[in-house]
Parts: C-alpha cells; sequence; structure tokens
C-alpha cells in the first residue's frame, strides 16, 4: 500500500464518499482534504462542510464553479457541435476534467500527495479523473476506493456507515432508484428499471422538464445572439454563460425539450443505457449549427463534421487534457471568429425549430441563391464545364469497360 501522508478527496457528503473518507483516514491513516463542487447540480453543497468538519477534517473546499465550467468547458464543448454516438452530449463527461483540474489544484496548495474519487471500477469516471489528474501532476498518487475495498454494494455501505459512527440516515425519506449525476448541462439517470432494455422509462423519474404531451400548446419563440460562437444574450439581453445555460434549461424544460433515453458504450467495455435530460444543451446545439450554416465556409463547416466525433471521443472517454485535444480546440476556436449574430428558435412540444437567423459577418448572399433573375451574379453555363470535370473520371473508367452497371 503506497505511503501517503494527505489525499484530496472529491466529497458530496452522500454515503459513498462520507464512507470513502473514513475509510482513507483509517486505512491509510493519512490526513484528508475534502473539496465539494457547485457546478450546477441544483442541490445545496454546504452542508458537506458540517459533515467533514464532523469527520475530524480540517482543510475543507466547496467552491462555486458554475461559470469556469459553462465558460471553459461546456462553451468551447459546443463550439465543435459535439455528439457522442450520434446522440449524448456528454453532460456527465464534460464535467469531469475541471474536477480532476481543481482537485490537483487543491493537491498542490495543500500539500497532498494523493487524490481519491468515488467513481466505480464499472464506469468511465475513473478513466476520466484519473487520466486528468496524471496529466496535470504526473507524479500523484491516485486511490480509488472502489477498487480496493469489499463494500460493494449498498447495504454493506450502510453497514459501514452505522459501524463507524458515520451520520448516514439509513431509513430516511424514499431514494431515488437511479443512479443520478447532475450539472448545469444535464441530469442523467441510470440503473433501476432502465437497467431492462424494453422496459420504458418512468415518467415521475424526470426533474427539469415536463413530458412533451403536457407540453403548453403554445410555441415559444426566443432569439440566442452569438458573439465568437458563443452565446452572450437571450433576447436581446446579455448574460453570463452559468446564467445563459441556466434559462436555456428552464426555457427548455417547460417545452418539453431535451430528454433522451440511449444505451451507450462505455469506454471501459460495456453497453449501458441512461437516460439523459438536457433541455439547454438540445437548443445550443440546434442553434450553433444554425449560425454556423451562414458564417461558415462550406469546406471549413465540413471538415468541422469530420473532426467532431473524434473530438467527442476525446471528451468521453477522458482526454481532455491531452495535446490533441488542445490542438483540436485550437482548430475549432479558429474557426468561431466570424459566428456572430443571431438565431431566432421556435420551441414547441419537445421540438426545437430555427426560424431564422441573421449576421452581419453571413456569407449567404440572396442575390446569387435566389430563383428569380439574379442580374449576373451567377452564370449558370459555368456549372456544364465544373460537371463534365467532376465526372472525367468515372467517364474514362466507363471507356475502359468498368462501368457498374
Amino acid at each position: 500500500m503506497a505511503d501517503v501522508k494527505k489525499v484530496v478527496l472529491a466529497y458530496s457528503g452522500g454515503l459513498d464518499t462520507s464512507v470513502i473518507l473514513k475509510w482513507l483516514q483509517d486505512t491509510y491513516n493519512c490526513e484528508v482534504v475534502t473539496f465539494t463542487a457547485d457546478l450546477g447540480q441544483g442541490e445545496e453543497v454546504e452542508p458537506a462542510r458540517a459533515k467533514a468538519q464532523a469527520m475530524g477534517v480540517k482543510e475543507i473546499y466547496i467552491d462555486d464553479l458554475r461559470e469556469e465550467f459553462v465558460r471553459d468547458f461546456v462553451f468551447p464543448m459546443f463550439r465543435a457541435n459535439t455528439v457522442y454516438e450520434g446522440e449524448y452530449l456528454l453532460g456527465t463527461s464534460i464535467a469531469r476534467p475541471l474536477i480532476a483540474k481543481r482537485l490537483i489544484e487543491i493537491a498542490n496548495e495543500t500539500g497532498a500527495d494523493a487524490i481519491s474519487h468515488g467513481a466505480t471500477g464499472k464506469g468511465n469516471d475513473q478513466v476520466r479523473f484519473e487520466l486528468g489528474a496524471y496529466a496535470l501532476k504526473p507524479g500523484v498518487k491516485v486511490i480509488a476506493p472502489w477498487r480496493e475495498w469489499d463494500l460493494l454494494s449498498r447495504e454493506k455501505l450502510m453497514d459501514y456507515a452505522e459501524k463507524h459512527g458515520i451520520p448516514i440516515e439509513r431509513h430516511g425519506k424514499k431514494k431515488s432508484p437511479y443512479s443520478m449525476d447532475a450539472n448545469l448541462l444535464h441530469i442523467s439517470y441510470e440503473g433501476g428499471v432502465l437497467e431492462d432494455t424494453w422496459t420504458e422509462h418512468e415518467e415521475d423519474m424526470w426533474r427539469w422538464s415536463v413530458s412533451p404531451e403536457n407540453a403548453p400548446d403554445q410555441a415559444t419563440y426566443i432569439e440566442l445572439t452569438y458573439r465568437n460562437g458563443d452565446i452572450v444574450a437571450i433576447d436581446g439581453v446579455e448574460k453570463t454563460p452559468a446564467t445563459v445555460l441556466a434559462d436555456l434549461n428552464r426555457i427548455g424544460g417547460a417545452n418539453g425539450i431535451g430528454r433522451l433515453d440511449i444505451v451507450e458504450n462505455r469506454y471501459v467495455g460495456m453497453k449501458s443505457r441512461g437516460c439523459y435530460e438536457t433541455p439547454g444543451g438540445t437548443i445550443m446545439l440546434k442553434a450553433h449549427r444554425a449560425i454556423e450554416s451562414i458564417t461558415l465556409d462550406r469546406e471549413v463547416a465540413h471538415l468541422k463534421d469530420e473532426l467532431m466525433p473524434k473530438y467527442a471521443s476525446l471528451i468521453y472517454t477522458g482526454y481532455w487534457w491531452s495535446p490533441e485535444r488542445v490542438m483540436l480546440q485550437q482548430m475549432i476556436d479558429a474557426s468561431q471568429v466570424n459566428v456572430n449574430g443571431v438565431v431566432r428558435l421556435k420551441l414547441y412540444k419537445g421540438n426545437v425549430t430555427v426560424v431564422g437567423r441573421k449576421s452581419d459577418d453571413s456569407l449567404f448572399d440572396a442575390n446569387i441563391a435566389t430563383f428569380e433573375e439574379d442580374g449576373g451574379a451567377y452564370n449558370q453555363a459555368d456549372a456544364a464545364g465544373f460537371i463534365k470535370l467532376n465526372a472525367l473520371r468515372m467517364r474514362i473508367a466507363a471507356n475502359k469497360g468498368r462501368s457498374l452497371l
């Protein structure tokens, strides 16, 4: 067992991390620093302070990271129109590199030689936390209790808590049957009835959105203003990044937008069914593609689309702090210099429809695109030579007897 003097624990104050805190103190006989992040999960984080103090923790960090999360992680990801496996907007994945970064910063500030997390040995988060930690502090020790201990069920955790006087209610309010993760971008739901891929998700599971059937019968219209690829205002009112996302979650959720039920391929090798609630992110993806449609050069847009799956995979598999992700980000950000303007959206019963887009940097030229007289802006006869040159290699092959008929 590694010699550890001080460890920084990613700590929520819930059952798992409370047990981990005590287990670290006893197993490693070390000082524990707790770190609790407010990423907009919608739950009070301050109670974690009292719980940590009750367990003898002297250095307690409770950080409001909402603005940094959206500004430096969510917005850069959406500049790339990032979607994993065609559907997932990476709400859990994109929060992990920020948590890893802060764990390492606190380790450096407090002189800790190790970090610890509560990710299980079956999930992707263990990979994301640890790849980030090693990239930022190569010599750091990582303690992952779920890969070391034998407390492999909720009942065993409860028994451990009771035995060691950890203040956890054994018979309190009804616990959600789902494993959930929440931040300003999304809420994820796993486990419970979702472990049967044929069973429909339960309606009362959702927290942020009404069902499309119960959404208002009248559409909601909003206008999003973009500057360098990021939303800076809603309906003409400038807002901070975190406020933009929070407001879009509220507006989108009220219109039944952002629900998703998928089976994804986890990095650790298994398939996993999850439900995701991402109202704001769903709106942002649609709107960003709309503003890019009039401001990006065709080949730049197509290149971005080709690079996006790789970028999404890097985030999903924990390589945010890798040189290849940084390189891709620099290319993506360079493409956003002229992605400025306003997108008008219609939200109605789970649907997001683009109904208008305008920009001073628009490459759309109505004089060229018109179906009416264009005053010589476009010479239609030019198309003949263009088509023949592009068909030349196929005509040569057919003349050589390589016809596909």
